[in-house]
């Protein structure tokens, strides 16, 4: 297995940060972890340690008493997580859930923690310490080279339809007993818990936010998108019932367009700081952006979208927590990486070498609780430009514990998640060319471990650019900033999980049982557009498939032909949103089924049919889609 280094310049292939050259994020804390031996059954009390195994633990108290430290238990209780553990792993097939109970986090002396994890891995009833470097976004700094965006002012159209028919489903035409399809307005409640300005509301007299949505391919048809205006048409398609809980360190959270569906911060506490809460920003908007006429629209807007922050628990023990809000068939969203062994674990303003986190034993071990659970977690492969098959991902560190495997490894034991890869856009989004369709981006990490890739670079979302106003819509008020440049396998990462939540939607509104991780990675992997080759970026360097909506849900419902007696009829000329196709609509067996790009003499012999006064129209459908139709008068 080798690591094939990417050259310098060409399409998607600049380092992260302005001009390609480099940023850093304000640093997260280092964690020093902690292994115990199994046989010591240590418990945290007060005072420092016991031992349920009656073992001598004076030494370890006594150190931690000098030093000024505790140890913490980094999932909780330990009785409580070996129970929750035990619970959880008989629906995973087997008892092959680490032992959580074993890890604990060192608080104090974190400047010393080198030097406090060799003297404490000898201590009796500990197994291994080591420290981890400090976890960040896996976003990218915008590419100063692309041109300024258009329509950052203007008008725009409003929501609604308009069309001929009788008794049609339009909001703008006549008719009634249609669906309605105006989305959450702006001025709606908010959370509003960080950030700058009051929720959803911007100050009096500022100008309306134009339609951002026609910048926003990654919500078209495949391949170019993701199909999510297929899905909004398909009940639950628009990820009704399916939370997501989204992993990282600050948001924007009065942002006015994601005031419908956000539940604000579960976990933690935002760190204060405006590149990260631009970042967390973002992401949330590719999910679950309000679906409206001002801004963008999320992938899954009736999804409910919530925070977490790692700090001040660390990266595992978030993890777990999140997946103890969460029920089966929720998604986590991990959108954090480090440095990895590539270059000694240190930082680096280039990413070169960042990994994912599931390659240290605590994230590893918090990541297999979860899929136990049945909760689908979904992480951002990293920014390192690493081929994850390398052999130095098989190196297991001094200081890991013997039974770790590298979870890279195929062969090995997986932790469940889906890892995501950044692929690049269409050639010509947004007046830029970062290479073939779905191509790996250069800065992607990639090998045989990655499920599923999304949109790397240009993804139009809420929020600013990297530490500044938002490129698309700047201006003094942080709650109505948007970018065009939001990029990384962070970019990449909510567009795979805004797909999920729209299927699981589907899946629960048709009464049918929802992906479990295991076939929610199967089906990325089955399904999708196909990775393509880029010069010196060849698709065996596997980012994985880009989302398919409609070719997954084939594979997922089960498809059952009806048919009826047409008894009404709405030709949708303007549909909303606009980038719908034109639909003729016909209400059969109580609701109504979309016939999409109807030819002109199927449109002309409905219309007749309905003008005579006695039709005839007889159609088969497949969920709300005509797959069939007869017109006899």
């Amino acid at each position: 297995m080798t690591d094939q280094v990417e050259p310098a310049g060409g399409p998607g292939a600049s380092g992260p940060g302005p001009d390609g050259a480099g940023f850093t994020y304000r640093a997260s804390e280092q964690e020093l972890i902690v292994v115990a031996r199994p046989e010591a059954r240590l418990r945290a009390v007060a005072e420092g340690v016991r031992s349920a195994a009656d073992s001598d633990v004076s030494a370890l108290n006594m150190f931690l008493s000098d030093e000024q430290l505790a140890l913490e238990p980094l999932f909780g209780n330990e009785e409580r997580v070996q129970s929750a553990v035990q619970q959880h792993t008989a629906t995973d097939g087997g008892d092959d859930v680490p032992d959580l109970a074993l890890f604990y986090r060192v608080r104090g002396g974190e400047s010393r923690a080198q030097e406090l994890r060799s003297r404490m891995a000898a201590l009796p009833g500990i197994d291994t310490a080591y420290v981890k470097p400090g976890a960040v976004p896996a976003s990218l700094g915008p590419d100063r080279s692309r041109p300024a965006p258009q329509g950052r002012s203007g008008q725009f159209e409003g929501p609604g339809t308009s069309g001929h028919g009788t008794n049609g489903p339009g909001t703008n035409g006549p008719g009634t007993n249609g669906p309605g399809t105006s989305g959450p307005g702006t001025n709606g409640p908010g959370i509003g818990e960080s950030g700058i300005g009051e929720s959803g509301r911007r100050k009096e007299g500022a100008p309306v936010t134009p339609d951002f949505t026609g910048r926003q391919g990654y919500l078209r048809p495949a391949p170019e998108g993701v199909d999510a205006h297929w899905a909004w048409q398909r009940l639950g398609g628009s990820g009704e019932g399916i939370t997501v809980i989204d992993i990282e360190g600050a948001w924007q959270l009065g942002h006015e367009d994601l005031t419908g569906k956000l539940a604000g911060v579960v976990i933690g506490t935002p760190i204060q700081d405006v590149a990260w809460r631009n970042h967390g920003t973002a992401v949330i908007g590719v999910i679950g952006g309000d679906r409206n006429s001002v801004g963008i629209n999320g992938i899954a807007p009736e999804a409910t979208t919530a925070a977490a922050s790692f700090q001040p628990l660390g990266t595992a023990a978030t993890i777990h927590a999140a997946a103890d809000r969460l029920g089966p068939g929720d998604i986590v969203l991990i959108e954090l990486h480090r440095p990895g062994p590539r270059f000694e674990f240190e930082p680096r303003d280039d990413q070169r070498g960042y990994i994912a986190l599931e390659w240290w034993p605590d994230d590893y071990a918090a990541i297999r609780y979860a899929c136990a659970k049945g909760v689908i977690v979904a992480a951002a492969a990293g920014n390192g430009a690493e081929s994850l098959d390398d052999a130095v991902y098989e190196r297991r560190p001094d200081e890991f514990p013997e039974s770790w495997r590298n979870p890279f490894n195929p062969s090995n034991r997986p932790s469940g998640a889906i890892l995501v890869g950044a692929g690049a856009p269409p050639p010509g989004t947004h007046g830029r060319d970062h290479g073939p369709d779905r191509s790996r981006l250069g800065f992607s990490n990639y090998g045989a471990r990655l499920d599923a890739q999304g949109w790397g670079r240009e993804t139009t979302t809420t929020g600013g650019s990297w530490n500044q106003p938002g490129d698309l819509q700047g201006g003094a008020e942080e709650i109505a900033w948007y970018t065009d440049t939001f990029s990384g396998t962070s970019s990449a990462s909510p567009v795979v999980v805004g797909a999920l939540a729209c299927l699981q939607g589907m899946l629960k509104a048709a009464g049918q049982q929802l992906m479990a991780p295991e076939r929610a990675r199967a089906m990325l992997r089955s399904t999708g557009s196909p990775q393509q080759d880029a010069p010196g970026r060849p698709a065996s360097q596997r980012i994985g498939n880009r989302p398919d909506i409609k070719s997954a849900v084939a594979n997922l419902l089960p498809s059952a032909v009806g048919s009826g007696q047409a008894e009404r009829y709405w030709d949708e000329l303007l549909p909303y949103p606009p980038e719908l196709p034109p639909r003729l609509r016909l209400f059969v067996a109580g609701e109504w089924r979309n016939l999409n790009q109807p030819a002109p003499d199927i449109r002309q012999a409905v219309h007749a049919a309905f003008a005579g006064g006695h039709p005839d129209v007889r159609v088969w459908f497949s969920d709300d889609e005509v797959v069939g139709l007869v017109v006899t008068g």
